[in-house]
């Protein structure tokens, strides 16, 4: 006569069937994370100039330029981060804006992040509102342009830090890069312009 097993010791037993069954689980290999990238200043200005324009739709640039992060390898034209002020003519105020490719101290947020809004005089200061269709040569293109008019400078100061900046001014007719050897134009000793349409060498800054 065949006996049946009671259902409570055949649980193990299929539990331990199931088990064997079942394919071993792999651990999936960590994907390293990527390191945050530099950009150029036009790329940057892509990024921003939309939040501008959904702030004032008459948003128009003043002033874009760069600022170097530690965290950020820095490359020939291209920086960590960028800051541009745009101002708005119908409510007479300006608005600056951030692109950070990470968080980092300053206030800088990555991505694009606004700043407050201020009050603006047109004609203050020595730079001049442009047109963001001037914008024909990028940050990166600048530098190339201003190497080849430095190499001595190069030869005998290598590995400085750059900066960069974009405005139209008094000193210049046209919107033009300054590419500076240094962190920022007051502890720089030599810059070179680039105009910013034509890429053409435009003059030193001893």
């Amino acid at each position: 006569m065949l006996k049946l097993t009671p259902s409570w010791l055949a649980l193990p037993l299929l539990l331990a069937l199931t088990a064997c069954s079942e394919a071993p689980k792999t651990e999936k290999a960590k994907v390293p994370e990527t390191p945050p990238e530099p950009l150029s200043g036009r790329q940057a200005f892509q990024k921003m100039y939309p939040a501008a324009r959904g702030w004032a739709l008459d948003a128009v640039p003043l002033q874009l330029k760069s600022i170097d992060l530690s965290q950020v390898k820095a490359e020939k034209g291209k920086t960590g981060a960028w800051q541009a002020i745009f101002v708005s003519p119908s409510k007479v105020k300006s608005k600056t804006y951030t692109y950070s490719a990470i968080e980092a101290e300053g206030n800088l947020h990555q991505g694009v992040f606004a700043g407050l809004e201020e009050d603006f005089a047109v004609g203050r200061g020595a730079a001049t509102l442009f047109d963001i269709a001037a914008i024909k040569v990028d940050s990166d293109q600048a530098y190339d342009v201003a190497a080849k008019k430095s190499a001595d400078y190069i030869k005998k100061y290598p590995g400085k830090p750059m900066s960069y900046i974009l405005e139209r001014t008094n000193r210049l007719p046209d919107l033009a890069w300054r590419v500076i050897w240094g962190e920022s134009v007051g502890s720089s000793d030599y810059s070179v312009y680039v105009d910013a349409s034509t890429g053409k060498f435009l003059e030193k800054m001893h």
